[in-house]
């Protein structure tokens, strides 16, 4: 069998893309391509110069058919990475001569042993001027003891050495092993889309046997039933075929509407009879997961009245981005808007230009916060009432997370499917354990002060390689965000990885951009999801002339609480317009105020018209003023524009 799938692992700007539009043009696969790269078919990936979504190619080269998966190279995209590993058997490890190896570029290739890949170093640009290929290649060695001479140096825009690639890769990435246990067409979904005109199309990798048009196929885990109208590879354009064989790449067409019926990572068996039981799990590929995303921003149309046309415009998008996740919400303060789930700030602003560019909708994004879990002390909350605590922690998978930190021994007993048999007997008791807690995706969602026992926020694992010379640079940054060194590695005598743990809710917004500054654009971050802790994290309130604004809420770490609540009544004194009476502005931790400001009333003169040394008559006049002020505070209501709400949590 002479197949060959592999990826292509490299950082942004490696040359990643250029590189594999060579070897389309030297298999013969395209022309020679002149401008824009071919697998970047976004406008926003070739303005940008990234890779956003993952593509597959077939190629073919002395009698080898080579599958390539381009893949994304930001560590917002991981998810799109990890997808492509799980569907190859060699990767091409790509650095740029000119550069170093970056942290995002090492996660991606732990992953890649981990899964028993064979690893093919590859230096590109070796043409620049500043290119440095045996500095490189020492790095390279010494991170995965791969000899020098196999690593391959090459240049993608001369085409120097890409045809050597293709032979290397036919001699050291191994055949796909066929295991023919069972008479069942196995497959792996590895990714799906929606095309206007064959609706939902499932990328996948068939492990055993094969597929063909017109089979009634069952997809393991959405527990759905399919018969497939078209399958074929891609060219890189779809390529209808007759069958799809054992290890080939390709894709089917479901003919399902919508992608949340054709989930990531499901298995595909035909050639089996359905059952309506979990007797089909013991044929599924390992590997399965759901996506989770990490951050969460609320997004408001700036027109209202385009509420519908952004409500629509984000169905479409999450059917091409299964990672994008998004609930409709109400409040009195903010009105209609949408809280939107994303893997990290890239993914988010990649939305909202989608949103802008391909749906002619402007929109206004949040400051993004992550996912809080709650205990709480009032059990007589209306989630608690209705369960709807529990289900929010089973869809979020988040039940997992309690059920480890807290390592009862009952929580030895769990449910790898929990969601299904929540109900048995011994289960009850799990259900019991969960009854206090809270999924928390907003600040506006976080209960009272008074009533919250426990506060856990979500870790990141972050890797940061830079040069030693920014070590108290790296160090004094980490520090304002609450770090935790575990441990530091050296790639070479100028250049170290430190290993730190980092609260998400603190590294999401501004800290990669603060860590380039520092280091002048030297270093490089890489950040995954580990677990949750209990944190010292308190909910702030904002009170506006007496009353609570819930929208304004917020859950920031004690220490930081004064500094930023300071900064948030003084601009809403700004923000807010002036009334009739005084208005207090009032920040604070449950009863306890830390922070005030007062807006002064709108005043008119009314001795304007006193003449003369009529002292009396004056101070009559201020004293009825003041008077009539002191009672319309008293019955007098605040009016609070919508604007200063968007402003005051959208993201600068």
């Amino acid at each position: 069998m002479n197949i060959r799938n592999f990826c292509i692992i490299a950082h942004i700007d490696h040359g990643k893309s250029t590189l594999a539009d060579r070897m389309l043009e030297i298999t013969w696969t395209l022309r020679k391509v002149e401008h824009g790269q071919v697998l970047d078919r976004m406008d926003l990936e070739q303005e940008r110069w990234i890779t956003i979504k993952l593509t597959p190619v077939r190629m073919q080269r002395k009698w080898y058919e080579f599958n390539l998966i381009d893949t994304p190279g930001h560590v917002d995209f991981q998810y799109e990475v990890s997808r492509s590993l799980a569907a190859v058997e060699g990767a091409i490890l790509l650095v740029d001569a000119s550069q170093w190896i970056q942290a995002q570029t090492l996660s991606v290739l732990y992953q890649a042993v981990e899964q028993w890949l064979e690893i093919i170093p590859v230096l590109n640009k070796i043409d620049l001027p500043a290119a440095d290929p045996e500095r490189v290649a020492k790095e390279i060695e010494h991170i995965i003891w791969i000899h020098r001479d196999d690593i391959i140096c090459v240049s993608g825009k001369t085409w120097e050495n890409v045809d050597k690639v293709l032979d290397y890769i036919i001699e050291k990435v191994p055949e796909p092993k066929i295991k023919k246990e069972a008479q069942i067409n196995t497959a792996l979904i590895f990714d799906c889309v929606y095309d206007s005109y064959k609706w939902v199309v499932a990328y996948i990798k068939v492990v055993e046997w094969q597929f063909k048009t017109g089979d009634v196929v069952y997809l393991v885990h959405s527990k759905n039933k399919l018969t497939i109208t078209e399958v074929g590879h891609f060219d890189p354009e779809y390529s209808s075929d007759k069958v799809i064989k054992e290890w080939q790449i390709g894709y089917i067409v479901t003919w399902e509407k919508t992608v949340r019926n054709v989930e990531i990572w499901d298995t595909i068996l035909g050639g089996i009879k359905y059952t309506q039981g979990d007797e089909l799990k013991k044929y599924a590929v390992p590997g399965f997961r759901k996506i989770k995303p990490y951050v969460y921003a609320g997004v408001y149309p700036i027109d209202t009245n385009d509420y519908n046309k952004l409500k629509e415009s984000l169905d479409k998008l999450s059917i091409n981005d299964s990672a994008v996740e998004y609930e409709m919400e109400d409040s009195k303060a903010l009105g209609f808007w949408f809280r939107c789930g994303f893997l990290g700030m890239l993914h988010m602003d990649i939305i909202k230009e989608r949103l802008s560019r391909e749906y002619n909708v402007e929109t206004i994004f949040t400051i993004p916060t992550v996912v809080y879990l709650i205990k709480t002390k009032n059990l007589s909350l209306d989630q608690i009432k209705s369960g709807q605590n529990i289900q929010n922690l089973l869809k979020s998978w988040l039940y997992k997370q309690i059920l480890n930190n807290l390592q009862s021994a009952i929580c030895n007993l769990q449910s790898d499917d929990l969601e299904n048999d929540i109900d048995t007997e011994w289960n009850q008791a799990l259900k019991d354990i969960l009854k206090p807690w809270l999924v928390v995706k907003s600040w506006a969602d976080m209960v009272e002060q008074g009533v919250i026992d426990e506060i856990w926020e979500p870790i990141a694992n972050v890797e940061i390689v830079g040069p030693e010379g920014y070590a108290g640079n790296i160090m004094q940054l980490c520090q304002e965000y609450r770090w935790k060194l575990v441990k530091m590695d050296s790639i070479d005598a100028t250049r170290l990885v430190r290993h730190y743990e980092l609260p998400m809710g603190e590294i999401i917004i501004d800290f990669y951009d603060r860590l380039k500054s520092l280091t002048k654009w030297y270093a490089t971050m890489n950040y995954e999801f580990r677990g949750y802790q209990e944190a010292d994290l308190t909910k702030l309130d904002i009170w506006v002339n007496g009353e609570k604004i819930e929208a304004l809420s917020r859950v920031v770490h004690q220490d930081k609480a004064y500094t930023l609540w300071r900064t948030v009544v003084e601009k809403l004194k700004d923000l807010i317009p002036k009334h009739l009476f005084i208005i207090p502005i009032q920040a604070g931790i449950g009863a306890k105020i830390i922070a005030r400001e007062t807006i002064s009333a709108m005043r008119k003169d009314v001795i304007a018209k006193c003449y003369g040394w009529d002292v009396t008559r004056k101070r009559k006049l201020l004293k009825k003023q003041k008077e009539g002020k002191k009672r319309m505070k008293s019955i007098g209501s605040v009016d609070v524009p919508s604007d200063v709400f968007i402003k005051m949590v959208a993201r600068n």
